[in-house]
């Protein structure tokens, strides 16, 4: 190898990483106005995510574990609504389903913020409790129509030649908006409190609509529609619209359902997926706990760490391996995810957890954005919406599964009011290592018969 084949490669991957800004002002203006949405709802996604097991502790005065499952009832209720309302995105059109979406979760955002202002009470079924549940059903409902629509919209405003870039300036500015709150939030949060941040998210939402009234028109989505050579689904006559019910049973008709290596492939990643989960019912808690100092004062920015590094790992990592086989970078990217917990188990020092950090992003990059675009480019025409819930549904069990355990090992390895000395939270990393490690030793010992089918389903 020459010695200016790393350097070209490394110029490679920071053109990558550079291009999807670049790009960003020469995409058509609806195409402009999705990603723009994308970075405000990612700020203002995760940064309530990261907050809402202490805001549950604090205001509703739930323990752990009953504040980890109200996160798993949100988290795992958007992927079951992506599955339930994937069809209405294609059915409805873009700009509708993201004005709707929008609409829900600022409802679902006030509610919350609002809740230990409007009523009174502690615990299980207190009225604030049942206010604050209330604003995430309407979180659910926006967040399960939101996403379908906006990976849609890619798909109907790019071209096959362009919806890589799409795609990869999607994922970028998600991420990058995901990181806002570790800037953002702690300030906020000392001045104001939990509820003053989620205050300051929900008008995050109101300039996210206004983002998407202004240039998600129907106008804008001709000119999109036109230069993709897509057709402009809301300018199908009803004479050209199928029936509704002959719609949902071809939706019905099409699930990928029998192809058992597909199914096997999406199910066998939830035990290192559960390690996503932990990003927000564990991190922050173990970050505020069993540290003192800057990590414990500033823990949102450890906890948004993530979405940073995938933003900048994500391109220089697909240059390098854009030439290896897809199953060969699944089995790698998992393995190394799955060996970050390890890292941890090691003891709470700001060097092990930033590295923990490190190590669990690059697996991440190594296999979560291929993932990503392969289900929504497999997906027939007029069927992403629905071809994303299914491909989703694995996750919606992961986090159905790991907010039901993840509470009880805070409680009984990292409780809170306990001295940074008399926690272990070496013995949790522990077993969560153990149970990620279930996914890449699995995907090994079947290779064999995965390589058969997984190259011909993803076209190789």
């Amino acid at each position: 190898m020459s010695n200016s084949e790393p350097q070209s490669k490394f110029n490679a991957a920071l053109k990558e990483m550079i291009d999807p800004f670049l790009n960003l002002f020469k995409v058509s203006k609806a195409l402009w106005g999705i990603n723009l949405s994308y970075l405000l709802e990612g700020f203002a996604y995760f940064g309530m995510l990261g907050l809402l097991a202490m805001y549950f502790n604090e205001y509703v005065g739930l323990n752990d574990i009953l504040a980890d499952q109200m996160l798993g009832i949100l988290t795992a209720g958007i992927t079951l609504a992506m599955l339930v309302l994937g069809a209405a995105v294609d059915l409805a059109g873009v700009r509708k389903s993201l004005l709707v979406a929008l609409v829900f979760m600022l409802l679902g955002r006030v509610l919350i913020a609002w809740a230990p202002d409007l009523a009174g009470g502690e615990g299980m079924w207190s009225p604030v409790h049942l206010i604050a549940m209330a604003g995430i059903f309407w979180l659910i409902l926006g967040n399960g129509i939101y996403q379908p629509a906006a990976y849609t919209a890619v798909k109907r405003f790019t071209t096959p030649e362009t919806s890589a870039m799409g795609y990869a300036m999607l994922y970028a500015l998600m991420n990058l908006g995901a990181f806002l709150p570790g800037i953002v939030s702690p300030p906020v949060r000392k001045a104001f409190g939990i509820k003053g941040t989620f205050w300051m998210y929900a008008i995050i939402t109101v300039i996210g609509l206004a983002v998407i009234a202004y240039f998600i028109t129907k106008k804008a989505i001709t000119e999109a529609e036109r230069e993709s050579g897509n057709e402009l689904e809301e300018e199908k006559s009803d004479e050209e619209k199928k029936p509704l019910k002959e719609q949902l049973l071809y939706y019905l008709k099409n699930f990928p359902i029998r192809d058992t290596r597909f199914m096997f492939f999406i199910f066998i990643l939830i035990p290192v997926q559960t390690l996503f989960a932990h990003n927000w019912l564990t991190i922050p808690q173990y970050c505020e706990r069993a540290f003192s100092g800057i990590v414990q004062d500033n823990f949102e920015f450890f906890v948004n760490f993530n979405p940073l590094l995938i933003f900048v790992l994500t391109p220089i990592v697909a240059t390098y391996t854009a030439k290896q086989d897809t199953y060969k970078m699944m089995i790698l990217g998992t393995l190394i995810m799955g060996i970050s917990p390890f890292i941890l188990a090691t003891g709470p020092h700001i060097s092990t957890l930033f590295a923990f950090l490190i190590i669990m992003t690059l697996g991440e990059a190594m296999w979560q954005p291929r993932f990503l675009q392969w289900v929504a480019e497999i997906a027939p025409k007029d069927m992403t919406g629905i071809y994303m819930g299914l491909g989703q549904f694995p996750w919606f069990l992961t986090k159905v599964v790991t907010s039901l355990y993840a509470g009880w090992f805070l409680m009984n390895y990292c409780p809170d009011d306990t001295p940074i000395e008399g926690l272990n939270t070496e013995q949790m990393w522990l077993i969560y290592g153990a149970i990620a490690m279930i996914s890449p030793v699995a995907l090994i010992l079947a290779k064999s018969w995965m390589v058969k089918g997984f190259k011909v389903k993803h076209g190789e």
